[in-house]
């Protein structure tokens, strides 16, 4: 397992275009992930917009999802995230997997995201294994 952070926001696209995110497996059914809040992360309040952290947390999650499907292609069906905390601009978001169950189709997970210690979304998730090649999928995916 990886114990570096690495940028996995390498192909042009939504999440590159936000900042990246870096991200880690701490074993077969734990990942990591962060990113820095940056000002077009904000709401009209100040805060961390909640478009981003949930854009943040499918990225991250569906990373982890795919990680633990043996690399094989992931598309997410279900995401329930709970907003419960706040984040600023400089700040780094933390977000921690677990991978709860994998059949041969689905990935079964729960997301935190952590800010100076302290969640600010927790979410759970259903990702689809696809019994594709990833160049099948076509452009961007």
């Amino acid at each position: 397992m990886s114990k570096k952070f690495e940028q996995i926001s390498l192909k042009p696209g939504f999440m590159k275009h936000n900042g990246g995110i870096m991200f880690r497996s701490i074993s077969e059914t734990e990942y990591e992930f962060k990113s820095k809040i940056n000002e077009n992360h904000l709401n009209a309040a100040g805060i961390t917009h909640g478009g981003y952290l949930s854009a943040l947390v499918d990225a991250g999650a569906g990373t982890a999802a795919h990680r633990s499907a043996d690399n094989a292609p992931c598309v997410t069906i279900s995401l329930d995230l709970k907003f419960i905390g706040v984040s600023k601009k400089d700040d780094e978001i933390i977000g921690h997997v677990k991978i709860l169950k994998k059949t041969k189709t689905l990935v079964f997970l729960f997301c935190e995201l952590k800010c100076n210690n302290k969640t600010i979304t927790s979410a759970s998730g259903v990702w689809k294994i696809l019994k594709i090649k990833p160049s099948e999928l076509g452009p961007g995916g």
